[in-house]
């Protein structure tokens, strides 16, 4: 009850990031629900059933990621002065988001149900009245059972892990001579904490390509049934692109972190000082998700570069499309969600800045270079995935 009074009194562009996680919780929902009519209409194609149901494992993990990226920037749910006297300390607040999560993407499960329903044809007096009866087992009764439960996946995955990202961490016992040793970093302004992803993110990027690769040369096997007819793709294929993509997200922090360490070499000024201690700062907040972008980018150019000169959209069915678009959306809107956090965590220091009358367009100026320098190194990256992806499947 407290988190739904707490979403009627939200900021209209908190309402709005809610309603953008329910559109994807409904997206998520659905293509789950249209799994669920193929296994109906297809009893005994249970193992191609089963491998769309993992397919859709993707576009469930970009939504859950993004729900709970909303829960980090949700001021309700922020820690502030007198909320502990009235038993809302940080615990409580952890659950109080997960509450406002499940609320939200229950919201878009049962959105996902009604369209569920409607294109089967058991809802009537709308326009499109059964317009997917064939596609959604129409003819067949609906086992109440089984929809709950795929409707339950969204909301009960996303709260579990927005609890975890935003539950208390005790703050680790430091020694003396480690706390003069941090204060003297912060003092003379150096980060001597890399962090230390990128061997790993390397190391599964080379091992994804080259499974792809062997997957190429090897004539691939059985195809890989997925929603809709994008369907002549190995599963092996398809595994390193996930170990690609992982590599990428555990490299992003360290990239964006050497950026940082690369805009502030050969006698930087104030403003290239400035960002590139941003970029340090807040490599771990904004690394990840832009790294995901990239892996998802790339993973869009191998697709197009192989399928879309041969043949066209006839490679593409209209679910594989919603979950190539739920992907996309879900990764970008937490880079951006992310890049707010970022904003907001820096506040103060630029309301410092300002105070001691540092020009604004300095700080502008600061946010482009900043924008700039991870563009000039993740677009490249980007692209040479993709190729490299795509490569060894064209021959």
């Amino acid at each position: 009850m407290l988190a739904l009074r707490l979403t009627r009194g939200t900021h209209p562009l908190v309402l709005a990031r809610r309603l953008l996680v329910a559109a994807a919780s409904a997206g998520v929902g659905f293509l789950l629900l249209c799994t669920l009519g193929h296994a109906l209409g297809h009893p005994e194609q249970a193992p191609a059933s089963t491998l769309r149901l993992l397919w859709c494992v993707l576009p469930l993990a970009a939504t859950v990621q993004f729900a709970v990226a909303v829960a980090r920037t949700d001021p309700s749910t922020r820690p502030r002065p007198g909320l502990s006297a009235i038993g809302l300390g940080p615990a409580r607040l952890a659950l109080l988001a997960a509450a406002s999560t499940a609320v939200t993407c229950a919201l878009g499960s049962a959105v996902a149900l009604l369209l569920y329903l409607h294109l089967r044809g058991d809802l009537t007096g709308l326009p499109f009245d059964g317009a997917a009866a064939g596609l959604l087992a129409g003819d067949q009764p609906v086992p109440l059972a089984a929809v709950l439960t795929l409707l339950a996946v969204v909301p009960v995955t996303a709260a579990a892990a927005a609890a975890l990202a935003l539950r208390p961490r005790p703050a680790p016992p430091v020694s003396s001579e480690a706390s003069e040793a941090s204060e003297a970093s912060e003092a003379s302004g150096e980060d001597e904490t890399m962090p230390s992803g990128l061997p790993w993110g390397v190391a599964l990027i080379a091992i994804g390509l080259a499974v792809e690769t062997y997957a190429g040369r090897g004539g691939g096997g059985d195809g890989l049934p997925l929603p809709g007819r994008f369907d002549g793709s190995p599963a092996a294929v398809l595994a390193g692109w996930v170990l690609t993509a992982i590599g990428l997200a555990t490299a992003g922090p360290a990239l964006v972190h050497g950026c940082g360490r690369l805009l502030q070499t050969a006698r930087p000024g104030a403003v290239r000082l400035l960002a590139g201690r941003v970029l340090m700062t807040e490599s771990r907040r904004v690394g990840r998700p832009l790294g995901v972008v990239c892996a998802v980018l790339s993973g869009l150019l191998a697709a197009a570069s192989l399928y879309g000169s041969d043949t066209g959209s006839d490679a593409f069915g209209p679910l594989t499309g919603l979950g190539a678009t739920l992907i996309l959306a879900c990764t970008c809107a937490t880079l951006l969600t992310a890049a707010l956090e970022s904003r907001q965590g820096r506040a103060a220091v630029t309301e410092a800045l300002l105070d001691a009358s540092a020009p604004p367009t300095a700080l502008r100026t600061a946010a482009l270079l900043r924008a700039g320098v991870l563009l000039a190194v993740f677009l490249p990256l980007t692209w040479a995935v993709g190729e490299l992806a795509a490569l060894p499947l064209k021959g």
